[in-house]
């Protein structure tokens, strides 16, 4: 995804700045102010169209055709144009047009313009998104009065040609109902289109930035709206905002952002106070009666109760079975320390693994082996190891292999088994005969009979293994305490999780 696309503002140049140049300065200017006053990833969006080409030239003069007389009377020329152009990047943003026709693609180009933008009425019109897909400039794409199949279609048409593109969710009415402006299909969006940035181009209300904070809630990265000046000369329509309504609106979409930010990657940040507000309300253990140390307590030995002290242990760590370190006198605060056994570590990391496979929408049936793969003790297995899960193992095996955040599965080899890896979710490194692979979703490799292999993953990662029989004790680790351990002491095998 480019890096233009992070957080992206785009400030569209309403009624292409009523054809006036210095007028059009003017509005680029105080988006220069605001892009300024927020330190945001900003834009200014034109209008390219050739309209020597554009309209008919039966219809040039024509004034009962829509769009046709204001298109003619807020025509610019090629100059006046990079004049436009390099007044948004004097004021530090990006500039993005949206050509109309394909000989504004290739101003786009002449130009420098950092960014195309297909509108919505263009986005089927195949011959101009040929000419603007060949330009390898970013693209993004509005998908106003869109279905998902069209949207579909889109995504494998760039896809395909390699683009680097980003989707707008938008509602092509001016100004947007607010019951029409569908703000859940960007989450659909988002799960359908995971390697897509996708954004939010606004039509609605401009006095109604919660719009914007709510298309924020529900993922989207970019967002458009159309921007205006107010002068004695010039009105402005009713979607359009003012300076001082964009800037309320940037406001907001940033309020939003930080609302919304996660403060810890892959996982969820928990405070300090947060910690200390739950401790104040949890129940502490304590003894029913004495007890000696040495003595094994359980469930009937105690009881359950506020406050819970520093140190004390709570009423969700307790598990029957515990021996006690010291003397305990009846009501007196339990002290010790959770024991932390093989099951526990086992189970902590088999719930880890299921939330990723409901994360990535992998569904596996219960018709399963589940293995986990511990080559230096169950206590290391979250650095080193796998869980392996054998679907199916006839002439053909299957099998569904989940590697946690950071660990890492040691170099091995097959002697009678050949796998061939595709990687579903997440990412994954393979080294292969000392050579190092990156695989992102959907890459597929194949591991030879004798060809030694490790792999390793920083975020998490889910692949497929098809390969032929599997076979017990044909793995060879180049490690020899792996290979001297027999292989039920590095596996725990498990029929239901």
């Amino acid at each position: 995804m480019s890096r233009l696309f992070n957080d992206l503002f785009i400030f569209e140049m309403a009624n292409s700045h009523q054809g006036d140049v210095e007028h059009g300065k003017d509005i680029i200017h105080e988006m220069g102010k605001i892009a300024r006053k927020y330190n945001i990833n900003a834009a200014v969006k034109l209008q390219y169209r050739n309209l020597d080409n554009f309209i008919h030239p039966d219809y040039v003069n024509r004034t009962d055709v829509p769009h046709v007389p204001r298109f003619m009377s807020t025509r610019l020329t090629y100059d006046q144009f990079t004049e436009l152009v390099d007044a948004i990047k004097e004021e530090g943003m990006i500039a993005i047009s949206t050509p109309f026709d394909e000989g504004s693609v290739d101003w786009c180009m002449e130009q420098g313009i950092d960014i195309i933008k297909i509108a919505s009425c263009s986005s089927l019109d195949w011959p101009l998104l040929e000419k603007a897909a060949a330009t390898g400039k970013p693209l993004i794409i509005s998908t106003g009065g869109k279905t998902l199949s069209d949207i579909d279609k889109l995504y494998n048409f760039f896809s395909h040609r390699k683009c680097d593109f980003a989707f707008l969710h938008c509602i092509a009415e001016y100004p947007a109902p607010a019951d029409h402006l569908q703000l859940d299909f960007i989450d659909r969006m988002n799960k359908r289109y995971r390697d897509v940035t996708i954004g939010y181009s606004g039509h609605e209300d401009p006095d109604d930035n919660t719009v914007a904070m709510l298309a924020v809630a529900k993922g989207a990265k970019i967002l458009e709206r159309h921007v205006a000046l107010p002068t004695e000369k010039y009105s402005i329509n009713a979607y359009s905002m003012t300076p001082v309504q964009a800037d309320k609106w940037v406001e907001a979409v940033i309020k939003a952002r930080t609302i919304c930010a996660t403060k810890k990657e892959n996982d969820k940040y928990v405070s300090q106070a947060e910690i200390d507000s739950l401790n104040s309300l949890m129940r502490g253990v304590y003894l029913k009666h004495d007890v000696k140390a040495g003595d094994t307590i359980g469930i009937d030995d105690v009881f359950f109760a506020m406050p819970c002290q520093e140190k004390q242990m709570n009423s969700g760590e307790f598990n029957d079975g515990i021996e006690v370190s010291r003397n305990y006198a009846a009501n007196e605060a339990l002290f010790e320390t959770r024991h932390i056994t093989s099951t526990k570590l086992a189970r902590s990391v088999i719930h880890d693994a299921k939330g990723m496979l409901y994360e990535a929408g992998i569904v596996l049936g219960d018709d399963i082996e589940i293995e986990l793969s511990h080559h230096y003790g169950m206590k290391n297995f979250r650095q080193t190891g796998a869980i392996i899960v054998s679907v199916i193992n006839r002439e053909y095996c299957k099998k569904i292999l989940i590697v946690l955040p950071g660990q890492k599965h040691p170099m091995h080899m097959h002697k009678i088994k050949e796998e061939t890896f595709q990687l579903l979710y997440g990412d994954l490194e393979i080294v292969l005969d000392g050579e190092e692979k990156e695989l992102k979703a959907g890459d597929v490799q194949t591991v030879l009979r004798g060809q030694k292999h490790a792999f390793t993953s920083r975020n998490g990662a889910i692949f497929e293994e098809i390969s032929t029989t599997h076979i017990r004790n044909d793995s060879y680790y180049d490690d020899p305490k792996i290979s001297k351990l027999d292989p039920m002491d590095r596996k725990t095998i498990l029929r239901k999780w």
